[in-house]
């Protein structure tokens, strides 16, 4: 007689009073009866991008951090290098700090300056991140004043594979994560097809496909994926309240939602994960409507490991 049950399945009779009818009914009269046990969140294997809890951060580091280890995550992912430290801490000390509440870093959305990444400092950074022991070191931002002209958008790229091969010397893998605005026409191109896809050398600058502004250009991530099979190693996994007309622009948006909250179709996307090469999932939370990220974190990570990767 079968008495192993799926996840999906133990969670579904807990939720609604009747797992211990089921697991009675399993058992022969005066057989002992197992105690059920829920699956630790960690083992999913989910990472946290720490700009999600930016103002906790600020005021409380090590609290901070025990609260994200303590909802579930495995992984962070850091929002908080500058002058070589992580979060005001030398590498080697912050990373003694998550390692202590059973983390790890798994990667860092670096530094942005006016002029972006420079080779100037490209070195120093890698080397700072290295001993944080991260797998992944991700351009986050083009500033506004680089996405007006095609030529600017190739200058970028050719700067980040450069940056990239700096980034492969030191152990880890250098990256780029989107918005909306790569997906607007710029002098009849789109950048994120005819500059990003095109001239990024893909063995040194893997793409961090944030879902939630790809979907807000109106692209189908999926589509992409099989357009560029394997390059996309992380996904940032963010929900949106609402769907509407595909726009450009990152001002003022506040619709975002958390993961399985909303409107996007995660178990359609993730269907194709191994298509598009994707390694680890990200949650990220730009903001939330009732300023409580902490409760929202711990929804999407509940949404994810009993009803999206179940």
């Amino acid at each position: 007689m079968k008495t192993k049950q799926s996840r999906r399945d133990f969670l579904r009779w807990s939720a609604s009073g009747t797992i211990g009818a089921f697991v009675l009914s399993q058992y022969t009269s005066g057989a002992p009866v197992p105690e059920p046990t829920l699956v630790d969140p960690k083992t999913f294997g989910l990472a946290l991008q720490l700009y999600t809890i930016r103002d906790a951060m600020a005021a409380d580091v090590p609290g901070s951090l025990r609260k994200v280890s303590d909802i579930g995550y495995k992984y962070i992912e850091l929002a908080g290098y500058a002058n070589g430290k992580f979060y005001g801490y030398e590498p080697t000390e912050f990373k003694k700090l998550v390692a202590a509440f059973g983390m790890e870093i798994l990667s860092s959305h670096t530094q942005v300056e006016a002029e972006g990444i420079t080779l100037d400092n490209a070195k120093k950074m890698a080397e700072d991140h290295a001993k944080l022991g991260v797998k992944y070191c991700v351009q986050p931002w083009v500033v506004p004043e680089a996405r007006n002209t095609i030529a600017s958008y190739q200058k970028m790229v050719a700067d980040w594979n450069k940056v990239g091969a700096i980034m492969k010397e030191n152990g880890m893998q250098f990256g780029y994560h989107n918005h909306n605005f790569e997906f607007a026409t710029v002098e009849g191109k789109v950048p994120y097809y005819d500059v990003f896809m095109v001239e990024l050398d893909k063995d040194l600058v893997t793409m961090e496909i944030d879902l939630f502004w790809t979907t807000k250009a109106g692209q189908n991530p999926v589509e992409i994926f099989k357009k560029y099979p394997g390059r996309f190693q992380l996904f940032h996994m963010k929900d949106m309240y609402t769907k509407e007309a595909p726009y450009f622009t990152t001002d003022g948006e506040d619709d975002f939602a958390p993961v399985g909250d909303g409107v996007i179709n995660f178990k359609e996307i993730l269907a194709a994960k191994d298509i598009a090469g994707m390694k680890y999932m990200v949650v990220e939370q730009d903001r939330t409507k009732d300023n409580k990220p902490f409760d929202a974190i711990k929804t999407s990570i509940t949404n994810l490991t009993t009803k999206i990767l179940v």
